[in-house]
């Protein structure tokens, strides 16, 4: 995806909806040029056009929020790649990040498996490495492109691994890591316990929100990897819960 079109929905993440001429002038494109962007979004499915104006289609899509701070997420996906070996079998839950991790490692990796409860990430590197890839079943929640319900358990018990890569959608000291959907937050709890370890992959801005349903991974070693712009006094409250803290 070219950077303008990251540029664009970078933009329609923060205001949701914009219109063509305000695209214009702050991308310094013409507006013939940012519709012709915005037409092959929309065939995309990610954005819905609307009388000169653009939306996000859903704030589920994850080719949308992987645009979201690009940069960092894919600086963040890199550094999480190299605590993995060839011939490793890991976890990734749904998310942007995991997205990205995912693709980051088709390119870095080799004889891989990677077993995951995300439709999206099973296609996004399709055809892109020989990767074997497990897709644990469940409820298809269509929007985000990933399974939940009581099957995700049932089909994780099959596997232990080292590693299980997860997103977030906000942190509390209180409440720890927390997810703003109960479905998808109750399939991170019903993978972790299959791993010996959860890495967590999230930009800084993250720990200054919190969603309404904790993950509770009180009892899991947990790794955050996140970008240097992380609070130094979060910094000081993970480590004071023995969670190591990478900064890239």
């Amino acid at each position: 995806m070219k950077k303008r079109m990251h540029q664009i929905l970078e933009l329609l993440t923060n205001e949701h909806k914009i219109e063509v001429s305000a695209l214009s002038e702050k991308l310094g494109v013409s507006q013939v040029t940012i519709r012709k962007d915005l037409d092959e979004l929309e065939e995309k499915g990610i954005i819905i056009r609307e009388h000169g104006s653009a939306i996000l289609r859903s704030s589920d899509d994850i080719n949308g929020r992987i645009a979201y701070h690009y940069e960092a997420k894919r600086n963040i996906a890199v550094k999480a790649a190299s605590l993995i070996s060839n011939g490793d079998t890991i976890m990734i839950e749904s998310g942007s990040c995991c997205a990205l991790l995912a693709e980051v490692l088709t390119t870095s990796k080799k004889d891989l498996t990677i077993i995951t409860n995300s439709g999206f990430i099973a296609d996004y590197i399709r055809g892109k490495s020989s990767f074997q890839i497990i897709l644990l079943g469940g409820i298809y929640q269509q929007d985000a492109q990933v399974m939940v319900g009581p099957m995700i358990r049932q089909c994780a018990e099959n596997f232990c691994v080292d590693l299980f890569f997860i997103g977030t959608d906000g942190y509390s000291l209180r409440t720890g890591f927390t997810n703003r959907d109960q479905m998808r937050a109750q399939a991170v709890r019903d993978m972790a316990p299959q791993a010996e370890q959860v890495v967590i992959l999230t930009e800084s801005e993250k720990f200054s929100k919190h969603g309404i349903v904790p993950l509770n991974l009180k009892n899991q070693k947990k790794t955050v990897i996140t970008d240097k712009q992380l609070p130094k006094q979060t910094a000081e409250e993970l480590d004071a819960q023995n969670i190591e803290v990478i900064t890239v």
